[in-house]
């Protein structure tokens, strides 16, 4: 967790129960918590299309209901065009390339980590959280990324393009499987949302 007693924190919440039960845990040890939902297309358009499996119209509402319960303030953040632009156009060309490109690295590194940060940053959140399972280290002045204490759950290497300055804003390491299961039946996490850790 954080070691400073109180700081505005801004959670990247996905509607999945990893991203809400970090911005439980943080409220609770007395953060000031927002909770920042990202979406990255036309919804509306693709409501019954379960492409890319994240940041449909039900995730965002979920969102919305956690935020609610855990009285913490919740914004939804119109990210479509820079999604398409820093994402699905480096996909499509590397693809008919001939590459493997991962568009969850990509959607992290210049999505995520970039665009959400300068949201976080606008309305004055000094660190920000998320749900990914993975541990942030400093050596000798240098950030690290570790892997999950959880190594069946790990998922740093979704993050590996992450820029120092990127890895120093946010928590310094992944919420552990103990913590979600205690918190996880205090907020009434439903059987919709249960189990769904959308971070990627």
């Amino acid at each position: 967790m954080f070691k400073h007693p109180h700081m505005k924190v801004a959670v990247a919440m996905s509607g999945g129960v990893d991203s809400s039960t970090a911005a439980y845990i943080l409220k609770s040890a007395g953060h000031d918590v927002v909770g920042l939902s990202m979406q990255m297309y036309d919804n509306l358009t693709n409501a019954e299309s379960t492409y890319g499996g994240c940041c449909t119209i039900d995730d965002l509402a979920d969102a919305r209901r956690v935020a609610w319960q855990l009285e913490i303030p919740h914004f939804t953040l119109n990210l479509e065009e820079n999604f398409h632009e820093k994402v699905i156009d480096p996909f499509v060309k590397s693809y008919l390339s001939g590459t493997t490109p991962s568009p969850c690295v990509l959607c992290n590194t210049h999505v995520k980590f970039d665009l959400f940060h300068q949201k976080a940053h606008a309305i004055g959140a000094e660190k920000i959280a998320t749900g990914h399972y993975a541990r942030i280290t400093k050596a000798n002045g240098t950030f690290e990324l570790r892997k999950a204490k959880d190594l069946a759950k790990d998922q740093s290497y979704f993050l590996f393009e992450l820029s120092q300055n990127q890895l120093s804003e946010r928590a310094e390491e992944g919420v552990v499987r103990d913590l979600l299961r205690a918190a996880e039946g205090r907020l009434r996490i439903d059987r919709r949302t249960r189990g769904r850790n959308r971070a990627r």
